[in-house]
């Protein structure tokens, strides 16, 4: 099997995880497709230049008086038992093992995995990090106070079981927040728009065309309110808001976007962009 292509609609589940576990050991988020990071790779330097993409790349939605504090309830994790599904480069790990959290840190992606442990040692923070599929959390039940998972469960193959496992693995009245993509946003609109009318009578379906238009070996696109059903099956006091970057309040190519940017005041461009967001964000609640 080719796992540089995108999945194909007869797959079974067990290929589709195969083949996600195989895209993101080879393709690692650190946010350099459009201008590689010219630092030693896993330095200090290196984790700061990745970081500070993340960061901006958030600025719209995420960050307060500190990186994130508007989206990651810190104040509230000091001395608390933290997951978080999906590490990537353990930026979120990071900053919520500083904030006091408890952290355990998994990732499907052993590529991922070893490079969180080097951030923890580099920072000299305690994280605990394990190679992991969230579909099957090697937890007891009740273990956590607070999931967190970023990007992450919408490129997995049976989704639904994961919602499942982090109800299985919270504590009664912990919280869950997850970000996964929006159906409704601007990335699925210009693949609507040039994608899928031409595809369509090629016998692709849309989902398809999602795939191939986004990172990962497979994702799935998740409308408002079919994201707050699939967590109200579980959970309760489920809340859904659509965010938004650059890309989504200006949808020009990036060397078009970047002179109107100067144009727009930080107010103005982050309510377009959070409009009609390719990211939606959902909290919720274990009974308690």
């Amino acid at each position: 099997m080719q796992y540089d292509d995108k999945r194909k609609a007869n797959e079974d589940l067990t290929t589709v995880q195969a083949g996600n576990r195989k895209w993101w050991t080879d393709h690692t988020m650190s946010y350099d497709w459009n201008d590689t990071v010219q630092l030693t790779k896993y330095s200090r330097e290196w984790f700061d230049e990745i970081d500070r993409r993340f960061i901006h790349g958030a600025r719209l939605f995420g960050h307060g008086e500190k990186p994130f504090d508007r989206i990651i309830p810190f104040e509230n994790l000091a001395g608390r038992r933290v997951l978080e599904i999906g590490c990537g480069m353990g930026m979120h790990s990071d900053l919520m093992a500083h904030a006091g959290g408890v952290v355990s840190s998994i990732d499907l992606s052993p590529t991922s995995v070893d490079v969180t442990r080097r951030r923890a040692e580099l920072k000299g923070i305690s994280v605990d990090v394990r190679q992991m599929d969230a579909v099957k959390l090697d937890f007891p039940d009740n273990t956590f106070d607070f999931v967190w998972s970023w990007g992450v469960i919408h490129h997995s193959s049976q989704t639904g079981q994961i919602i499942k496992e982090i109800h299985r693995v919270l504590k009664p009245g912990g919280e869950v927040r997850v970000m996964v993509y929006n159906l409704h946003g601007m990335t699925a609109y210009i693949t609507m728009a040039t994608r899928y009318l031409f595809a369509f009578w090629r016998g692709k379906g849309l989902d398809e065309c999602l795939w191939e238009s986004t990172d990962g070996y497979t994702a799935r696109f998740y409308t408002p309110d079919l994201l707050a059903d699939a967590f109200a099956t579980f959970f309760e006091n489920v809340s859904v808001q659509s965010l938004g970057q650059d890309s989504d309040g200006v949808p020009l190519p990036r060397y078009l976007r970047r002179p109107i940017l100067r144009l727009i005041s930080h107010e103005t461009l982050a309510r377009w962009a959070n409009q009609r967001g390719s990211f939606l964000f959902v909290t919720a609640k274990k009974p308690a």
